[in-house]
């Protein structure tokens, strides 16, 4: 009976973790999504978009208090060592990171609107724009799979993927402030534009926190602030 006992608690533990990852990916579905519409709804001047996704961003705020008490609860509850209690103090830290990048997806939103309100709809740089969101969506849908299959490999990949958008977002950075110096009128714009990209870049740098959870979950190691030919071979390396 005992055995019975510890099988079927060992069951309800593992089926709790099964649920609490599927809540993130939800959660980062949701994340993702908003990213886009804002996305779009800038570069298309779509204002009742823009009001859309600024007024959906308390979903995602809803989201992660939830999932974070969740995680309190089973720690409480559980007791969990090892890999499992990595997985759900990783999962704290990643919702924490795609609440942050719902707040970047409002900002954009926040900042087209005020854009398109003053009736400049001479924006610049908008392709540049539009090749910098293709990679910072890009870059979180792929560390919510890595996240999904626990993949270390492809979390390292994007970890190191951050560079090239990076490398965008300072391109966009001097070609805007190239277009401010040729036409001071442009500068209000500029500047807004500048605040969008940044928010892009802001989305990568969490999606890599993301992918460094992910490593850490796997291999029980932290690879945050260390150069990336290190984090490679602490992420890639055997297991202890």
């Amino acid at each position: 009976m005992p055995t019975l006992t510890s099988d079927h608690i060992s069951r309800q533990f593992d089926a709790e973790l099964d649920g609490l990852r599927s809540r993130v990916t939800q959660m980062g579905g949701l994340v993702e999504n908003q990213i886009e519409r804002a996305i779009a709804a800038f570069l298309s001047g779509d204002l009742d978009a823009m009001e859309q996704v600024i007024a959906d961003d308390h979903r995602i705020n809803g989201l992660e208090v939830s999932i974070d008490d969740e995680c309190a609860h089973i720690i409480a509850r559980r007791q969990p060592a090892a890999g499992d209690l990595r997985l759900v103090m990783a999962v704290s830290k990643i919702v924490t990171d795609l609440e942050r990048i719902g707040d970047e997806a409002a900002k954009i939103a926040r900042t087209a609107r005020e854009i398109y309100q003053r009736d400049r709809l001479q924006v610049p740089r908008l392709a540049d724009v539009r090749k910098l969101g293709e990679l910072g969506v890009e870059m979180l849908r792929d560390v919510l799979n890595a996240f999904v299959r626990l993949d270390v490999v492809e979390s390292a990949r994007i970890i190191r993927s951050d560079a090239m958008l990076d490398d965008n977002f300072r391109g966009i950075l001097r070609q805007l402030i190239t277009y401010m110096m040729e036409d001071p009128r442009t500068i209000s714009s500029a500047l807004d534009i500048t605040f969008i990209a940044k928010a892009i870049e802001r989305i990568g740098d969490h999606s890599k926190n993301i992918a460094e959870s992910v490593i850490y979950v796997v291999k029980g190691k932290d690879v945050r602030h260390i150069a990336i030919d290190m984090m490679e071979r602490e992420a890639l390396g055997n297991e202890d």
